[in-house]
């Protein structure tokens, strides 16, 4: 599945976690599921905890993290000179 059609699974209402995007309108944050991947979580232990998810649910996850990612600007807080 392309990027395009995975991103189509993140969905975004008003009324489900204050407007923060979704998986497929279910009551799922993508930043629930990229804590828990972060935490050292697998994709497989991910599904099997929540069996209506999809394997194309955790990488629409992962590509909307990198599309947000590549975006950014990160300034530092603080330049110095090595010493």
């Amino acid at each position: 599945m392309d990027e395009q059609k995975l991103l189509e699974r993140i969905t975004i209402n008003s009324e489900i976690f204050g407007g923060k995007p979704i998986i497929r309108g279910r009551r799922i944050a993508v930043e629930h599921i990229l804590g828990m991947l972060a935490a050292g979580a697998t994709a497989e232990s991910i599904l099997e905890h929540y069996p209506y998810l999809e394997a194309d649910d955790i990488r629409a996850c992962l590509v909307y993290a990198r599309r947000l990612v590549g975006n950014e600007r990160v300034e530092p807080a603080f330049v110095g000179t090595a010493t």
